[in-house]
């Protein structure tokens, strides 16, 4: 008798014990999911009421003079940037730590198109639903918490405008597809994602990264990123593609953004100011308000369904369902298995490395009053740093990329028409991403743009095809170099990175045998003419005066 009952007393206590643990456990998730929240909206809010109070001050004239001496000095510094040196910063090691309102200055242009741009951001959400089979809200969770992440790069001293690793969300689909639906595909993706945020920080911490980028010859260079956009407007067009489900949205919004970003005759009317200024200051903001109205009238969307209040992310059941804490560390084999792809998704990436530092010196040669410090070992040490942390706390089927060229190259251009437009490249950068983060918040701007995730996806693409082989060409320094990189980027576009890395390390090699790191310099491009002040003076007006046209005379503007 004694004994059945101290059976029933255990088992009592092992229920009270289980139902404790199970209560404790949705108390300290809940917790959680308001804290990150929270901080979220409050971080948001506080650097948006801070920008509205300086407004406020400037109008309202205090009469109150006594200003603090410390704080008279810390809204100032971005002011008092001398010319031709970098945008002030606190420096944190190998980072250069930029405050906004402090080191630079809060662009309200690129902040709203941040605002609705968001929409590039929830594109990811029905991948995740797609391959994981996860809800709406945990999905959304991950999208925010990516969202945040994005912040360090301009904090730290990368001024880029980061996103995803494009090209390679196909790679990484069908990679993670081939495990069984459920907790194995979880942590394939895990394991996926840990994998290549530490081989980037492995790069970027020992300086190998730079090396990489400066050993690379200029042929596999301009292949890789020729390459990269290619894969961008075949998979807008390519049989099943996006085209297919919006042509007259993309036809219209597309090509209403070629002309506001790269046409010289735009350039003019901007030049004169009034309405085209400011519509040119805007950049592709009024494209995606275009596309929200031309959708549903074409009925390739439906109306926006407008909802209000605060977005509500599910991080309790992401964190439950979805990481490291809920489902546990993969087996090592998956680790092993992963492998070839994180070496296929590195080469991917590494044409976006290569393409931010193209981009950047650009800018930097038509801006002389800011100098631009871009270094492939930091930028490998933040984005190996987004993807290890996303590994653990969100794991994210588009990857935490270096680069979002599309937008990248809309804030360049911004930035090149002078001080008074932008008046450093961090802010711009910056205030964008502090847009698309308080767009992701505010329930009213995630169902505007919700119908038109796709069209929005489909606008960075082309963009991101039409600049990166601009640029992969620009790479070139002679004709066999064009000749290697169009093989290459055909490769890329048809069997992957892995294979078009491939046939370029072998036809550098057939084709410059000993001068395989050097190749040669035939003068095909004016930028290679050795020894001419007036080509290279030229070059540099010829290169930052319109992207839509590289050998446009400077005075065409």
């Amino acid at each position: 008798m004694n004994i059945v009952i101290a059976e029933k007393f255990d088992d009592d206590i092992h229920h009270y014990i289980l139902d404790f643990s199970l209560h404790l456990k949705d108390i300290i998730f809940n917790k959680i999911n308001e804290l990150i929240i929270n901080i979220t909206w409050h971080t948001s809010c506080f650097f948006c009421l801070w920008h509205i109070q300086n407004i406020c001050d400037v109008f309202a004239h205090h009469k109150d003079k006594r200003w603090p001496q410390l704080r008279r000095h810390a809204m100032a510094t971005w002011k008092h940037r001398a010319d031709g040196t970098e945008a002030p910063y606190i420096p944190l090691g190998p980072f250069k730590l930029r405050l906004p309102f402090i080191h630079y200055r809060f662009e309200l242009p690129d902040y709203l198109q941040g605002l609705l741009m968001c929409a590039v951001d929830l594109a990811a959400i029905p991948l995740m639903t797609e391959l994981l089979g996860m809800p709406f809200e945990a999905a959304l969770a991950i999208v925010m918490l990516n969202g945040v992440l994005y912040l360090l790069h301009h904090l730290l001293g990368d001024p880029v405008v980061p996103g995803w690793i494009t090209p390679a969300i196909p790679l990484v689909m069908a990679y993670v597809a081939t495990f069984p639906e459920g907790e194995a595909r979880v942590h394939a993706l895990i394991s996926f994602q840990l994998m290549l945020g530490i081989l980037a920080l492995i790069l970027g911490r020992t300086g190998l990264a730079s090396k990489v980028v400066r050993m690379i010859p200029s042929a596999i260079k301009a292949g890789v990123i020729m390459g990269a956009g290619l894969a961008a407007v075949v998979v807008i067009f390519e049989e099943g593609g996006r085209f297919e489900q919006y042509p007259f949205t993309i036809s219209i919004a597309v090509g209403l953004a070629f002309y506001l970003i790269f046409s010289r005759h735009f350039n003019k009317l901007k030049a004169q100011g009034g309405l085209w200024g400011v519509l040119g200051k805007l950049g592709i903001f009024p494209i995606i308000v275009l596309a929200i109205i031309v959708a549903p009238l074409f009925g390739e969307a439906p109306w926006p369904d407008m909802e209000w209040g605060f977005s509500q992310p599910d991080f309790m059941l992401m964190f439950s369902e979805y990481t490291v804490f809920g489902v546990g560390l993969p087996p090592l084999m998956m680790f092993i298995s992963a492998i070839p792809t994180v070496l296929a998704a590195y080469i991917v990436l590494f044409g976006d490395v290569l393409q931010s530092k193209a981009l950047l010196d650009e800018a930097d040669e038509k801006r002389l009053d800011e100098k631009i410090d871009y270094d492939p070992n930091r930028a490998h040490l933040i984005f190996g740093g987004r993807n290890f942390l996303m590994s653990i706390l969100g794991p994210d089927v588009v990857m935490a990329g270096p680069l979002w060229a599309a937008m990248h190259v809309v804030i360049t251009e911004r930035y090149k028409e002078g001080k008074d437009t932008m008046n450093s490249i961090f802010g711009g950068s910056g205030s964008f991403r502090w847009g698309t983060n308080t767009g992701l918040l505010l329930m009213p701007i995630v169902s505007l743009v919700q119908p038109i995730l796709g069209i929005a996806l489909a606008l960075t693409l082309l963009i991101q095809g039409y600049v990166s082989v601009r640029i992969g060409i620009m790479e070139a320094r002679s004709q066999r170099d064009l000749g290697i990189a169009g093989v290459i980027a055909a490769v890329l576009v048809t069997k992957g990175a892995a294979w078009a890395f491939a046939v370029g390390v072998a036809l550098c090699a057939l084709i410059y045998g000993k001068r395989f790191f050097t190749g040669e310099n035939d003068e095909t491009f004016v930028k290679d003419v050795v020894g001419s002040d007036a080509f290279l003076t030229n070059t540099t007006s010829e290169q930052s005066s319109n992207l839509s046209d590289p050998a446009a005379p400077a005075d065409s503007r």
